[in-house]
């Protein structure tokens, strides 16, 4: 089970998970682990670089010594040049270990980042439903780019400030105890500061993240519904929506400034304190003639040079904290199961078929929800003959789409079982696949977007599949044929284009089962007839589910299957249903009465639309 806590969202979305600290430090050395040898390396080289920097104040206070004993000007030509070497290879030194630590970092981030990618593409569409896109916008980018900053600049930095704090308290040691002893009293001021910090940041940044991540989710939720923004006249409410997540944002900004602020103030105590009790404790070591006054000199200048250090380390604790607030979430989306393959549930293997043909599917007993409580199915059992095509109708929120999904693997269920017996398309791999009227198109070569389907189908093959779907002839009238690169910054194809590529697609994965999920909705009149037919040419020979929206596909299906409620309440040919006194007829009979003469019936059977379903 994920080591996770759980973030609430304002509007209660079920956010993705986040590591806890114990898990996120597991999960660095996980990653740091095969890198150790380089760890060792640029660690043991940021040392030595901290060590030689460390040699700078002695031979300061040696020249103290030697101005204060009157001594030649020829023996400072020694100390002198001993600087300038000190000076070069702490330099390079620093460099050396810098680049090594830097490395190391960019190394693991890397990982991390493939790690992350690779689970949230896999993330069950329900579960990045629930959270929103927001939220996961908000980590691919804003958390990612936070942890990245820091493995480039703040880690190297706090390793070699917090080598530097330590070096510098044992060279203070060496050179008298007692000048330890005076540095360390500026240590309770500095802890007590920094627990006080981490104390107030910690949570303070995490809900920062939150409310970000809300702000994305708002802004992206109104600028996609833009059109039904204006067509309802509720663009004040959406306004009034996006400034209340963005003042959220803005106070919990400020909150962390005014702590920043805070922090600092604090921490300016602690060095004077520190400061002054070396100055002192230096002056009356003198007096006593326990040490000269270059070797007091040297601890002065060992203090001093810890503001810098100590200042940087506590600064980059804020960059920490909040790199360590989104690397959690990273983590938190990182270690998340690896879900099985899409396919589903009680997937029959071919040993385990027994006399069932290739490409049944059984639905037994299948209740879901989204939401506890509020079931969206009840109860549904459904048998798809192999190579059987079959309608299902209903008005919107019946569950259509919802047992399509289940079917196509892409939710679970609640409950129940989906059983599809047959082996898997040569192209994708898997037993079924769906098409929907929302298909992507990626940016590239129209081959390449072809060949998602089936990675190794030839040119032959690609045209093949356009033919069958009647896309070929656009295909081959672009400015570069099947080498025109379409999606974002590429040539704009239309929406029954769009929908033509996607059954091309379904065409080369050549699966035994296809789910066709409303895939002719969005075009016109002209065509949806076009669609409808290459619809019906790519589930030739394959056991098929469509989500009809119009009553004109289902009258040529085998058999339909009507829905009310999360309930199968018909099923049957379409004479049987149309003569009979069920929902079916009484759509059909509402289309009959209604119909214009420039509605004509199709030649088989023909009928009204259904409303679109939008669960």
């Amino acid at each position: 089970m994920n080591e996770t806590s759980s973030e609430q969202h304002p509007d209660t979305r079920e956010l993705l998970p986040t590591a806890t600290a114990v898990r996120t430090r597991a999960a660095v050395r996980e990653l740091v682990r095969p890198y150790r040898g380089l760890a060792f390396g640029g660690f043991a080289v940021m040392i030595a670089a901290t060590g030689v920097g460390l040699l700078v104040q002695p031979i300061l206070g040696r020249i103290v010594d030697l101005v204060a004993d009157q001594r030649p000007a020829g023996d400072l030509t020694l100390p002198v040049v001993l600087l300038v070497l000190v000076a070069l290879a702490h330099g390079g030194t620093t460099a050396l270990g810098l680049s090594l630590v830097s490395r190391l970092g960019e190394t693991v981030l890397a990982q991390l980042r493939e790690r992350f990618v690779e689970k949230a593409l896999r993330l069950p569409l329900e579960q990045v439903e629930k959270a929103g896109a927001g939220d996961l916008t908000a980590r691919v980018t804003r958390d990612v780019s936070v942890v990245g900053e820091a493995v480039r600049s703040a880690l190297p930095e706090l390793a070699r400030s917090l080598l530097a704090i330590f070096l510098t308290l044992a060279a203070m040691a060496a050179l008298d105890w007692r000048f330890l002893v005076a540095a360390l009293l500026a240590v309770p001021v500095q802890a007590s500061t920094a627990r006080w910090y981490v104390r107030h940041a910690v949570p303070l940044y995490a809900q920062q993240r939150i409310a970000t991540g809300a702000q994305q989710q708002q802004l992206l939720d109104t600028i996609a519904g833009a059109g039904t923004v204006r067509g309802f006249s509720i663009e004040e409410e959406h306004t009034a929506r996006v400034t209340r997540r963005s003042s959220t944002a803005v106070e919990l900004k400020m909150r962390g400034i005014r702590l920043v602020l805070d922090f600092y103030n604090r921490l300016h105590v602690a060095e004077y304190t520190g400061l002054t009790a070396v100055l002192v404790t230096g002056f009356l070591l003198v007096r006593a003639d326990s040490v000269s006054i270059g070797t007091a000199t040297a601890a002065a200048l060992y203090f001093h040079s810890l503001f810098t250090p100590v200042n940087s380390a506590l600064v980059l604790l804020d960059d920490a904290q909040s790199a360590t607030a989104s690397l959690a979430r990273l983590v938190g989306v990182a270690d998340e199961p690896t879900p099985e393959p899409t396919r589903p549930q009680g997937t029959a293997e071919p040993s385990q078929r027994g006399t069932e043909p290739d490409g049944t599917v059984t639905v037994t007993g299948i209740d879901h929800a989204y939401v506890p409580g509020r079931a969206v199915l009840q109860n549904v059992d459904l048998t798809l003959r192999a190579g059987e095509r079959v309608a299902l109708v209903g008005p919107s929120g019946a569950g259509k789409t919802t047992l399509a999904k289940l079917i196509a693997g892409v939710h679970r269920p609640t409950s129940g079982s989906v059983r599809l017996t047959g082996t898997p398309g040569r192209g994708s791999g898997l037993p079924v696949a769906l098409v929907t009227q929302e298909t992507h198109v990626f940016a590239g070569p129209l081959a390449d977007d072809l060949r998602l389907a089936r990675p190794d189908a030839t040119d032959d093959e690609l045209r093949t599949a356009l033919t069958d779907v009647e896309a070929l002839e656009w295909a081959e009238a672009l400015p570069d044929g099947l080498d025109t690169v379409v999606g974002d910054g590429g040539h704009r194809l239309t929406s029954a284009q769009v929908q033509q590529l996607a059954l091309a697609r379904l065409m080369l994965a050549d699966p035994p089962v296809a789910v066709l999920d409303e895939a002719t909705a969005e075009a016109g009149s002209t065509g949806a007839r076009l669609l409808e037919k290459a619809a019906g040419r790519a589930v030739e020979g394959r056991t098929a589910l469509v989500v009809a929206h119009r009553l004109t596909q289902a009258a040529t299906a085998d058999r339909i299957v009507v829905m009310e409620d999360g309930r199968i309440v018909e099923s049957g040919t379409h004479d049987e249903l149309r003569e009979g006194s069920g929902p079916y007829a009484s759509l059909w009979e509402a289309w009959s009465g209604t119909r214009t003469a420039t509605e004509a019936p199709p030649t088989h059977h023909g009928g009204p639309d259904t409303v679109k379903d939008d669960d």
